[in-house]
């Protein structure tokens, strides 16, 4: 059951991601991306971030695909989450699974897999996501202009570790 007391239309799965997740990923970022913050700066065309969601993130960090089981079939991807170290690089939902406790399920995998502790990196202005990481016990340690991310768009460092 999420939050809101809407459950999923399906179970929920976490499986490791496939190099042949990339189209159904790249769309998922893309999508998420476009919903939560309209006001980002596009700096890659579709087709640049297929590239790199295929030869960057799927083989250089721990990749966790959330799907919804249905019918028998093969599930639907739904999110994801990325992982290199202790570094929660990417945690996506598409824009219609938010807010039904699917990024918490991907978080605790990341916390799974990151046990000693996790950092990331939110734009400043993704006030849902800066709420989702509080909530879930991320402290915000630092505030940058937005000089380090391609976006020029001004964020905040935050870091969570088991003991508090």
């Amino acid at each position: 059951m999420s939050s809101d007391g809407r459950p999923p239309s399906g179970a929920i799965h976490l499986r490791e991601a496939r190099v042949e997740d990339a189209p159904c990923l790249t769309r998922l970022f893309l999508d998420s991306r476009a919903a939560s913050m309209p006001y980002l700066a596009r700096v890659h065309s579709d087709e640049a971030t297929l590239g790199w969601m295929t030869h960057v993130v799927l083989p250089g960090t721990e990749v966790w695909v959330a799907e919804i089981q249905g019918g028998g079939g093969a599930g639907e991807p739904v999110g994801f989450l990325s992982v290199d170290g202790d570094e929660l690089e990417h945690l996506y939902l598409r824009p219609d699974m938010r807010r039904r406790g699917i990024g918490t399920l991907l978080l605790a995998k990341a916390r799974e897999r990151s046990p000693e502790g996790l950092a990331l990196y939110a734009f400043q202005r993704n006030t849902d996501a800066r709420a989702f990481y509080e909530r879930h016990g991320f402290t915000a340690v630092g505030f940058d202009d937005g000089g380090r991310n391609e976006e020029s768009e001004p964020d905040v460092r935050y870091r969570w570790s088991p003991s508090g």
